[in-house]
């Protein structure tokens, strides 16, 4: 069983001031996102089935908000409250009021929470504010008021607390891709209710891609009928599926009807969370293009692909004036559903290949005066902003939208690291920061060997707990530019509701409090602890988590004097228990306690893992940690890696750890566009039978498996003979993240040095996105036996 710290909430504390997360363990109070300000004394409210509910006559939105607080706490306390009227201007002294418009709540956004023995008083200037009141009330309670099932035998207890509390920034938002896989209606509002309940106020919907057109057009029918459809090739990985042949009918995908949208949008306005559509243009429209490919400048045909597509060169004709009637019309029916200020067009990854070649799109260029197809871009975009604006919305787009000038009004999202966003405020543009270093939720989170399939990349909790949106380099002015951040889930692996829920909870839950808390209150210690208690509840929401932060990760470094590995234990978490074992077998509570590096003198296989209350978290960690002839010697190169990849250094090769299918763990050493040679010296001759090198695979990250792998040995580090060469048979169009050894063997040979060369193919092939630049090599434990 997990344990469970409801109890912690009724406890009797003398009078504490928390003005930051680290206060708070001390309050025995764990709520997230961190509040500004919080003064907790002793003492607790109890709700019954006696309490009332008290709002302010002619209110309609604390109506409804009282009724979503009534459906909040029915299931798990049985309690039907009764909600009663005041005229506004005298609070009941008993019961939860509900108070809006109070002159001394001013921020947006912000809220007051006051719980007294016999009152709960929520206040705040704008009915968003006490939603968000009432989802800290919801922390306050015990977890179990989540449940969906009655609670017997449970006193429902707020502890008497004073709250001040607004969010940093206005823009906090979440992201969803629905083209690429298409999500229910009945999951898009479970993904809103994750928004809400962590105090978000943005839902990016990316409805529309290459792979699938989801949103109901009644003026381009043909968009839903052909492009929402694509053929099934989910057998195959993403980035290596085959288009759609002569005489397939195309059967996955879905749409969304515009009743469908209407009652989502109402689902998440009850929730205070803004919908921003996203209509991609001028590229990542082959499923628009399927369906009416006269807006291209070819003609077509075309099909929707059913897996990546690289590079983008299906694009809209920005020469045809019909292309911009089509665009302004879909835009029209798109804004009359959504009534959001902001509408997303994406403009990133557009090649313009097709425009160079476009006689319309070159006679617009001329027309216009415009140097090349970057300014063509950037006329396109600055027509559809012109086009918003008249229809009172704004622009928001990719960092892309900077390349040929800016639009006027455009707000950007800045995904390839900061330097867009920097450049965008210093600009006077709004924008949101989104980095994909920090902010993309498809990649990795834990070790990828143990992790369900993503997209590539390592972004763990505490990692993006250290995001701030805010860049050193702006000054006051600039940075008032930044409106927030939010969090993208791209789904090219994430085909259903839980596993996005997996790829989400608990990033999203550290990122909620970079966009609401002070800056100053952060605390990844603290918050690691907090968080804790949220994960019970979101077992009780049936809310689908991960617990990577419990990932024991492990190094080691040869000790020259010791003539062994010394292994290092660590985890995200503060102060963990890790447990470990040294023989295959996993980890029981039982095992031994980590408490300092420990010295291996012999090859074994270490497994670890953190305890979390009383029972092992997360999976278990796994390392051969091989001692070998060369562990632990001298390495020289022949051939220098990259600094960019350099794993730790020259020791990296014979340390005794194989990288895992995680390309950037640290492990792996990389060689761009050149090959990989090696010396390693024995220190003294040695009896050698077998010699193996691991490379690693991941042709999206332009990281190929050698063409071959030759072995040498000797015994003066002059006169070298070569045992053989040992071909890679592995295609480079193969798809994934592969590792593979290469080995040899010989009758036992007396030698002192090992040479190991592996040819790189130099350029990434003519087929791959990015043909003819520098292909790498990674490599990682050089292993003589």
């Amino acid at each position: 069983m997990k344990r469970h710290f409801w109890f912690t909430m009724i406890l009797v504390f003398p009078l504490i001031q928390c003005t930051s997360s680290k206060d708070m363990d001390d309050c025995a109070v764990n709520m997230t996102p961190a509040p500004v300000k919080m003064v907790k004394s002793k003492g607790c409210f109890e709700l019954n089935a006696g309490t009332r509910i008290w709002i302010q006559s002619g209110d309609p939105e604390q109506e409804k908000l009282a009724q979503y607080f009534k459906d909040l706490v029915q299931p798990a306390t049985g309690f039907e409250l009764d909600v009663e009227k005041y005229d506004g201007t005298v609070p009941p002294n008993r019961g939860i009021v509900f108070m809006i418009k109070d002159p001394e709540v001013y921020r947006k956004e912000a809220y007051q929470l006051t719980v007294r023995k016999n009152q709960v008083v929520l206040k705040a200037a704008e009915p968003n504010g006490l939603f968000y009141a009432i989802q800290s009330i919801r922390q306050l309670l015990p977890p179990q008021v989540e449940s969906s099932q009655k609670v017997a035998d449970l006193k429902w207890t707020i502890p008497m607390i004073d709250i001040t509390d607004y969010p940093r920034f206005p823009w906090r938002g979440m992201h969803l891709d629905v083209s690429r896989h298409f999500f229910p209606k009945e999951f898009i509002k479970r993904y809103i209710d994750l928004i809400a309940f962590h105090k978000m106020n943005i839902f990016h919907w990316h409805l529309v891609d290459d792979q699938g057109w989801r949103i109901e057009i009644e003026k381009y029918p043909k968009l839903t009928e052909v492009g929402a459809w694509r053929v099934d090739r989910g057998d195959a990985d993403w980035s290596n599926r085959k288009p759609q042949q002569p005489g397939e009918e195309p059967t996955y995908g879905g749409f969304y009807t515009k009743e469908d949208i209407r009652d989502i949008v109402a689902y998440a306005s009850d929730r205070y969370v803004t919908i921003v559509p996203e209509i991609e243009m001028p590229a990542h429209t082959a499923s628009s293009l399927a369906a009416y490919p006269e807006y291209s400048c070819t003609g077509g045909p075309f099909t929707v692909p059913p897996g990546g597509v690289w590079p983008i060169t299906n694009i809209y004709c920005a020469g045809k004036e019909s292309t911009f009637e089509f665009l302004e019309d879909i835009l029209s029916e798109v804004m009359d559903l959504f009534p959001g200020a902001y509408v997303h067009i994406g403009g990133d990854e557009a090649s313009k290949d097709e425009w160079e070649k476009c006689p319309d799109c070159q006679r617009r260029m001329k027309e216009e005066g415009l140097a090349n197809e970057n300014e063509l871009q950037s006329y396109f975009i600055r027509r559809i902003e012109k086009f918003l604006v008249a229809h009172d919305r704004r622009l928001i787009g990719w960092d892309e939208i900077l390349e040929g000038g800016l639009a006027p009004e455009a707000t950007v999202m800045s995904w390839r690291g900061m330097a867009g966003g920097i450049e965008a405020a210093r600009m006077d543009h709004d924008v949101v920061m989104t980095p994909g270093s920090h902010c993309y939720f498809d990649h990795y989170q834990a070790d990828p060997s143990t992790e369900p399939k993503a997209w590539g990349g390592y972004t763990t909790l505490k990692k993006v707990y250290s995001f701030e949106p805010v860049p050193a380099e702006l000054n006051d002015h600039e940075a008032s530019h930044i409106l927030g951040a939010q969090a993208n889930l791209w789904t090219e692996y994430v085909t259903v509701g839980s596993q996005a829920e997996y790829m989400v909870l608990p990033r999203m839950t550290a990122l909620s409090e970079v966009v609401w808390s002070p800056a100053a209150n952060r605390d990844w210690e603290n918050f690691a602890k907090r968080i804790n208690t949220l994960y019970d509840r979101f077992e009780l929401l049936g809310w689908n988590y991960s617990e990577g932060s419990f990932q024991v990760e492990m190094g080691a470094r040869y000790d020259q004097e010791k003539n062994a590995v010394v292994v290092t234990l660590s985890s995200e978490q503060p102060d963990p228990v890790i447990l470990y074992t040294l023989d295959g077998t996993d980890p029981t509570p039982e095992s031994m306690v980590y408490d300092t590096p420990f010295v291996l003198d012999k090859t074994a296989t270490v497994k670890a893992a953190v305890m979390r209350g009383d029972e092992i978290a997360g999976n278990i960690s796994n390392k051969d940690v091989n001692i070998h002839l060369a562990s632990g010697k001298q390495v020289g190169y022949v051939r220098h890696f990259s600094n960019k990849y350099d794993a730790g250094g020259t020791f990296a090769l014979v340390d005794g750890i194989q990288g895992t299918r995680n390309y950037s763990d640290g492990h792996w050493q990389g060689f761009e566009g050149d090959d990989m040679e090696v010396v390693i010296d024995l220190g003294e001759s040695r009896s050698v039978s077998k010699i193996s090198v691991g490379f690693l695979q991941r042709n999206p990250s332009w990281i190929f498996f050698p063409e071959w792998v030759a072995f040498s040995t000797s015994e003066d580090g002059s006169e070298f003979v070569e045992w053989g060469r040992v071909m890679n048979d592995v295609p480079d169009s193969e798809a994934g993240t592969l590792v593979k050894n290469f080995q040899i063997r010989a009758d036992k040979q007396s030698a002192r040095y090992v040479k190991v060369r592996a040819r790189n193919m130099g350029v990434c092939p003519p087929w791959h996105a990015g043909a003819g630049g520098k292909a790498w090599i990674f490599v990682d434990e050089i292993v003589v036996e």
